[in-house]
């Protein structure tokens, strides 16, 4: 009986073994990420010009900047003027139209003296058809039965495809992530497409890249096995399609909760899922938030800061910028401030100090209240320890009287648009215009 019990036990260590999950930062659980677009950010387009902006953010109360491909862009087959930053020419040399190794150095040093944290576009499946590694390893890369190189997808002409089936190409591609982060202390990577390479080579270069020093890793894909042991955070797609179907009136927002919940059965508690309501991808090939959300874009931006996971803010979304930006070419992001500023500072400020926000098994679990409430009206609540958030959510383009009945909004909170204190009872009788929202919050 002591044998079979020390057998089972020796198993159960081993599964935990296995299947360890990404050891997250601790300061990642109440973080916000910033998605920065160099060439368009200033009219230098250089770190240095950024760095400048560096203030602003941190005011603006983002935590986490992550930066678009700092490499050098391939000139062969390139697209544009001036090409794209995922068409890698060398994983370890800086984009000469950004600056130099010396400016991103002070770059990465300035955002850690702010109090925020910085984290690179990594693009591991494909190069640009000039990178060294095409004369020097020609075996790095997927062949057709020719022996010519393929495209990873048809219309990416300006790419040639990596092939993970030779383990000397890990091997390379590891050293490339380490590097930037033992030499210029990055904190940790966002990588491009991350689906269409193995698994199994991020679990083996995660652990690699956590001995220098704790990382945070985004992965550009949507599944869950990408949090077994790799990353800390994947994308959530099918919200963010979900979003732009019912302001089409395509979708509805009973599609919105039945997502979520099904989406908490299959992912990991711990897992941090990214909210957006726009990134790179979507404002240059299908349209600003307000090209595609309309008057439903300031609503939507705080259902995505107030449901579990880690808000995305791109570059020029709190301007209020409403232009598809040029992806070859550059195209100047013109700042002002305006409501949609101050909206995602006040977020960014609920989010780092309401626990009931805070990402993954450190924030709260969501509740849906569905005593009275009308169609296309969510009512939903978050709570951990002693803070919390209710809010309401108007999904349609008509006027609508939300009547609830439900103990669980008792309470005693503050209105995030006055700031104003507002005791709630266990009824709750609200006309809530088009397109809006109520947001109730405690704080201590």
């Amino acid at each position: 009986m002591k044998t079979t019990l020390k057998i089972f036990l020796l198993i159960q260590v081993v599964q935990i073994i296995l299947h360890a999950q990404p050891k997250t930062p601790a300061w990642a659980y109440s973080a916000t990420i910033y998605e920065v677009n160099i060439r368009q950010f200033t009219e230098e387009g250089t770190f240095k010009a950024f760095q400048e902006h560096l203030p602003r953010l941190k005011k603006l109360g983002v935590d986490i900047l992550w930066l678009m491909p700092i490499n050098p862009i391939g000139e062969k087959n390139r697209k544009g003027t001036l090409g794209s930053y995922y068409s890698v020419r060398d994983y370890k040399e800086i984009n000469p139209e950004f600056g130099s190794k010396e400016d991103f150095i002070s770059l990465v040093d300035e955002i850690h003296n702010q109090g925020m944290y910085v984290i690179v576009d990594w693009v591991a499946n494909h190069t640009s058809w000039d990178n060294p590694w095409v004369t020097d390893h020609p075996d790095f890369y997927s062949k057709d039965s020719f022996g010519n190189f393929v495209l990873p997808v048809a219309d990416w002409a300006d790419v040639i495809d990596l092939n993970y089936d030779n383990k000397e190409l890990w091997k390379e591609m590891t050293d490339a992530l380490k590097y930037w982060v033992e030499e210029f202390n990055i904190d940790g990577y966002r990588c491009d497409v991350a689906g269409m390479i193995p698994t199994e080579f991020w679990e083996e270069v995660r652990p690699e890249l956590d001995k220098i020093k704790p990382v945070f890793m985004l992965a550009e894909w949507d599944t869950p096995e990408m949090h077994d042991k790799a990353f800390d955070m994947t994308y959530d797609w099918n919200l963010h399609k979900l979003m732009n179907g019912i302001y089409k009136g395509e979708k509805s927002s009973s599609d919105l909760k039945e997502h979520i919940i099904e989406d908490q059965k299959l992912y990991p508690e711990y897992a941090f899922k990214m909210q957006f309501t726009s990134n790179h991808d979507e404002n240059s090939w299908n349209g600003t938030e307000f090209e595609r959300l309309g008057e439903a874009a300031e609503m939507f931006a705080v259902f995505v800061n107030v449901i579990p996971g880690m808000p995305l803010i791109y570059s020029g979304q709190e301007a209020a910028f409403n232009k598809r930006l040029d992806f070859f070419e550059k195209d100047l992001i013109v700042w002002n401030e305006n409501n949609f500023t101050k909206l995602y500072s006040k977020l960014n400020s609920l989010k780092n100090y309401n626990k009931a926000l805070w990402n993954g098994n450190k924030g709260g679990p969501i509740e849906f209240i569905d005593d009275n409430t009308q169609e296309n009206v969510l009512a939903l609540i978050r709570s951990r320890d002693e803070d919390k958030v209710f809010a309401l959510f108007n999904m349609s383009a008509k006027e609508t009287r939300v009547k609830i009945n439900s103990h669980l909004i008792n309470g005693s909170y503050y209105d995030f648009e006055t700031d104003k204190p507002i005791e709630i009872k266990d009824k709750l009788n609200h006309l809530i215009k088009p397109w809006s929202y109520k947001l109730y919050y405690t704080k201590k």
